[in-house]
């Protein structure tokens, strides 16, 4: 959704945007496109090899400023950097990244036997082997039915305990084979796949990093900034839709025995337009669009703070 996500940014060409999620940099080529000499872009991953791919392609543009952290260390990268103005606009194009899908050494896909590493960030310290080594039963069933909603939760996470206790699962395959043989049969998605997604969403607290970007934003955004995101699982979409829902204002709620109702009140945020798909040609292009979900939002208070105030 690389058209509608920067369209949806409405770029200013003296603006300062944040890509909070570089990858291969899709979105970043055609912000940057767009900006003077004037415009300022901070490209953020926790992915050391996506920030490797930053350095080498946009290290010597002055409008560019480049590092490696999460997203959710947004105010405090811009604190360290000095990058005291309000942002125009905020990209967070959520999930996992198509080379980390497509690098077997990553762990992160059941197609590909290797590792079973699954970090966004390879400086962290916690594998998904590891937290599978040492997590109770119940913690993993929390995990694969909360994060995967997955119905045999219980039944994979028992079979797990009785694996690990024999043979330490250690690779892609190994857990891909578990859960195959816990719920055989026909399938229209392999059956690990909610595993995966899983653990992985688990291991990368990809929720939480979610939540905290999201509040975040506000004391971040200008007037008229707009934060844009991409989401690819029905918990984050969830996520996304309700924050944008809960700061955009609307009617005061008050007990129903009152008389006089409030007067709708304007939000810090205003949503703009409606959710979109990826469209039948992108997903022709690329499948793993199918499951993506773009939403928009724009801040609304205009008497703010034009310097960001951590």
């Amino acid at each position: 959704m690389l058209g509608e996500a920067v369209t949806g940014l409405k770029i200013k060409e003296d603006g300062f945007y944040v890509d909070g999620t570089f990858g291969r940099g899709g979105h970043t080529a055609e912000i940057i496109k767009q900006l003077s000499p004037q415009g300022k872009l901070l490209l953020m991953d926790r992915d050391q090899d996506a920030i490797t791919e930053a350095q080498r392609l946009y290290a010597a543009d002055p409008r560019v400023v480049i590092t490696h952290n999460p997203f959710s260390k947004l105010p405090e990268v811009l604190t360290e950097m000095g990058l005291t103005r309000k942002l125009d606009g905020y990209l967070l194009d959520l999930g996992v990244s198509s080379p980390q899908l497509d690098h077997a050494d990553r762990g992160f896909s059941f197609m590909r036997q290797g590792p079973l590493d699954m970090r966004m960030d390879q400086s962290q310290p916690l594998t998904a082997a590891e937290w599978l080594r040492c997590a109770e039963q119940d913690e993993i069933a929390r995990v694969l039915w909360e994060y995967g909603d997955e119905r045999q939760s219980r039944k994979i996470a028992r079979a797990i305990i009785h694996s690990r206790d024999e043979i330490p699962l250690v690779t892609t395959s190994q857990l891909a084979e578990l859960v195959q043989r816990v719920i055989p049969g026909y399938h229209k998605k392999h059956p690990a796949t909610r595993t995966f997604q899983a653990i992985r969403i688990h291991i990368n607290q990809e929720l939480q990093e979610l939540k905290q970007a999201l509040e975040q934003s506000l004391s971040l955004l200008s007037a008229g900034g707009r934060v844009v995101v991409i989401s690819f699982h029905s918990l984050e979409d969830r996520m996304v839709k309700q924050f944008f829902r809960r700061n955009s204002g609307g009617q005061q709620e008050l007990p129903p025995e009152i008389p006089i109702r409030g007067q709708p009140q304007q939000g810090v945020l205003q949503t703009v337009g409606k959710r979109q798909r990826a469209t039948a040609e992108e997903i022709d292009l690329n499948p793993r669009s199918r499951s993506a979900v773009l939403r928009v939002a724009e801040r609304t208070t205009s008497n703010i703070d034009k310097r960001f105030q951590p």
